[in-house]
C-alpha cells in the first residue's frame, strides 16, 4: 500500500520526469524536422540536375523546356502535390544551375534560404551569404533582411578586388578593426521615419529596445556591455552612449550616436572616450579600443583630416533609417561587379 509520503514523493517528482521526456520529444522532433529539411534540399537539387540534363539533350526542339515542365508538373502534382508547380519545377532548376556542385550545399540552410540565395545574380555575393547564413545560424526572415540591406555590398566596397574576391570565397573575416566597420548601418528595424524630429536619446532607446536587431546589423562577435557608461575626469562625468565588446577580435568598442552631422569635437570627444578605456578599462591581453561615431550626416574630409593618417582606431559611419531604394540597389551592386571585373 503506497503511503502518503510515497505519494508526495511521486507528485513531486511527477513535472521533473514529464519536463524530461517533453525535452526528448522535442529533441526527436527538430531531428527529424531537420533530416527531412535536409532529404528535401538534396532532392530538389537532383529534380534540377534532371532537367537541365535532360532539357539539354532535347534543346534542339522548340519550346521544349516549357512543354516539358508542364507536363512534368502535372503529373508530380497528382502523385506528390501541389509542391511541384511549374514555377517550383523552374526554382529547381535554377538551384541546380546556381550551385552544380552538390557538395557546396549546406545541411543547416533550408529550401526557403536557398529560394532566397537563388536569387543573386553575383556568384561572390551568393556565397558569401551562403557562409554567413550557415556560420551565423540566420533564420530565413535574417538572410532576407540582410540581402534587402545590402550587407556584401556594404562591407565589399571599402575592399579591393582580391579582398572581394575573399569576401565572397571565406565570408566575413575579422582581422582587424577595420573588418568591423560598416558604412552606412542600416537601423530600418528601428521604425524611425527618416524625416521626424528625434533626439539622441530616443536614438539610443530605441536601439536598446531592439537590441538584439541591432547585435545582428553590427556583425560578428558583439556582445552587450554597457549604456551611458560613465568615466570621471577631474570631477567631470562623461557619457559614452553605447559600450560593446567583440570576441573574435577582443576589443571593446564605443559607440557615439549623433543625430546631425559629424563636427570634429565629436572626433576629438571619440578619441577621448578610447584613450580612457585603453587605459583605465582594457587588460594587457586584450586589442586596443575601437570607437564609432555613428551619424545621420557624416562629412568625410572632417573624419580625413581630424583624425591621423595611419588611424585603426576611430571611425566615423553613417546610419539610415531605410533600406536601400532600388536605385541606390542598382548603383552599389554594380559598384561590386566593376571591382569583380577581370578577378579569375
Amino acid at each position: 500500500m503506497m503511503t502518503g509520503k510515497d505519494m508526495s514523493r511521486t507528485s513531486n517528482s511527477t513535472p521533473i520526469l514529464y519536463d524530461q521526456i517533453r525535452q526528448v520529444l522535442f529533441d526527436a522532433q527538430r531531428s527529424v524536422s531537420h533530416a527531412v529539411n535536409t532529404a528535401m534540399v538534396y532532392a530538389y537539387f537532383e529534380v534540377g540536375r534532371l532537367i537541365v540534363e535532360d532539357e539539354q539533350h532535347g534543346k534542339v526542339r522548340a519550346g521544349y523546356g516549357e512543354e516539358t515542365l508542364t507536363a512534368l508538373s502535372e503529373k508530380l502534382i497528382t502523385e506528390f502535390g501541389r509542391g511541384f508547380s511549374v514555377r517550383n519545377l523552374r526554382n529547381m532548376r535554377t538551384f541546380y544551375m546556381s550551385f552544380k556542385n552538390r557538395q557546396t550545399l549546406s545541411a543547416k540552410l533550408s529550401w526557403s534560404h536557398y529560394t532566397l540565395l537563388m536569387r543573386l545574380e553575383n556568384e561572390s555575393a551568393r556565397e558569401f551569404y551562403l557562409k554567413e547564413a550557415e556560420v551565423e545560424n540566420w533564420s530565413v526572415r535574417e538572410l532576407d533582411r540582410q540581402i534587402n540591406s545590402l550587407l556584401f555590398e556594404r562591407l565589399a566596397l571599402s575592399k579591393d578586388k582580391m579582398q572581394v574576391k575573399a569576401l565572397g570565397e571565406q565570408g566575413q573575416i575579422l582581422e582587424s578593426p577595420h573588418d568591423l566597420i560598416k558604412d552606412p548601418y542600416v537601423l530600418e528595424f528601428l521604425g524611425l521615419q527618416e524625416q521626424a524630429a528625434y533626439t539622441e536619446k530616443e536614438l539610443e532607446t530605441a536601439l536598446i529596445d531592439n537590441l538584439q536587431s541591432f547585435l545582428l546589423e553590427l556583425g560578428k562577435g558583439f556582445t552587450f556591455v554597457a549604456r551611458q557608461k560613465r568615466m570621471t575626469l577631474d570631477a567631470e562625468h562623461f557619457y559614452v552612449d553605447l559600450v560593446f565588446y567583440n570576441r573574435l577580435i577582443r576589443s571593446f568598442v564605443l559607440i557615439d550616436l549623433k543625430i546631425g552631422k559629424l563636427k570634429h569635437q565629436d572626433l576629438g570627444q571619440m578619441q577621448m572616450y578610447v584613450n580612457y578605456f585603453d587605459r583605465e578599462v582594457r587588460t594587457k591581453d586584450e586589442e586596443r579600443t575601437i570607437g564609432i561615431i555613428l551619424c545621420h550626416d557624416k562629412k568625410e574630409t572632417i573624419a580625413r583630416y581630424t583624425l591621423p593618417e595611419n588611424n585603426t582606431q576611430i571611425f566615423a559611419s553613417k546610419y539610415k533609417l531605410y533600406l536601400p531604394t532600388e536605385d541606390e540597389l542598382i548603383r552599389e551592386v554594380d559598384e561590386v561587379a566593376k571591382k569583380l571585373e577581370g578577378v579569375e
